[in-house]
């Protein structure tokens, strides 16, 4: 089910300063109902407080937050019976079994825990035994069924898969593709770039508490370059691609072997053809994934649309 563009979430220049500390800065954005929507950045960057603020657990040092076209601040109770929350540092009392979490947080949602079950039986997840006896990742998954079971019309999910295995990682990325086709609104921060590329429809990325962009992922992608590796039978002048726009040599390990990247205005067919001028032992290429894109925009150089 595709987005039906009804805001679910509506950010308008929120800042939030920790005294001279800046959290965030001018932050706006709309996630829409039906999206699956990411927050890229390091730590410190302002995901989590981001997230705080639209959740009305911390409280901005000016502009607003929507969600449900509800005020966070007024309305809290109401919003929070909507949501499924994940926080990145999910904790509870060690004493407490993991039935005793969920059965805690049905009461505090008011909504019967519809998919617990399920849940359970997915992630292979025991909830009768105590959180201390668990693993990490199994107490990351007892924070991912609390969050997915009173079948929320939003979920916010701070780093979810943090401690879970590849295997659990993947069911995770088709369970959020499950309730995107179910019409719910999914907001997520994350540092798994392939998490995002997989499950997210539009991201944004933040730097210093700067939102730099907000794009689709397919976007993003188009925009990053492609790399290429040649590795030719015989040495070629080093200057040989010197002259082709937007194609520039990254690395070569002597003269035969040139790695490149071609972004911007450069061209693969003339590369291709410059590189053919020459015998070639190999050649591979690859196009940039959504973390290269990332990368760049971290590094300052900022795709060319």
């Amino acid at each position: 089910m595709q987005s039906n563009g009804n805001p679910v979430i509506k950010l308008e220049n929120l800042t939030k300063h920790y005294g001279e500390i800046v959290g965030i800065q001018d932050l706006s954005l709309e996630v829409t109902e039906g999206e699956v929507f990411g927050l890229l950045g390091p730590n410190g960057a302002g995901k989590t407080t981001t997230i705080r603020l639209i959740l009305d657990f911390i409280r901005p040092t000016s502009g607003k937050a929507a969600v449900f076209g509800l005020s966070p601040r007024s309305d809290g109770t109401d919003i929070r019976r909507r949501v499924g929350y994940l926080p990145g540092d999910f904790v509870t009392y060690d004493h407490m079994t993991g039935a005793t979490v969920t059965e805690y947080f049905t009461h505090l949602r008011g909504a019967g825990p519809v998919k617990l079950g399920a849940l359970c039986e997915r992630y292979k997840l025991d909830i009768s035994r105590k959180i201390g006896q668990l693993s990490k990742g199994n107490k990351q998954k007892i924070g991912l069924v609390q969050a997915f079971m009173n079948d929320p019309d939003l979920l916010i999910l701070d780093e979810p898969t943090a401690g879970l295995d590849p295997l659990l990682q993947y069911e995770f990325q088709k369970m959020i593709h499950e309730e995107k086709a179910q019409g719910k609104t999914i907001f997520m921060s994350s540092h798994l770039m392939s998490e995002v590329e997989a499950t997210c429809d539009r991201v944004g990325i933040i730097r210093e508490g700067k939102l730099v962009t907000i794009d689709t992922v397919s976007h993003l992608t188009e925009l990053s370059l492609w790399t290429a590796k040649i590795t030719f039978t015989q040495p070629v002048p080093s200057n040989t691609f010197n002259n082709l726009p937007g194609i520039a040599v990254t690395d070569k390990t002597d003269d035969r072997t040139y790695n490149l990247s071609i972004s911007g205005e450069g061209s693969m067919d003339s590369l291709i053809k410059t590189a053919a001028k020459h015998p070639i032992q190999t050649f591979e290429s690859q196009h940039a994934s959504l973390e290269d894109a990332f990368l760049k925009y971290y590094s300052g150089e900022e795709p060319e649309a």
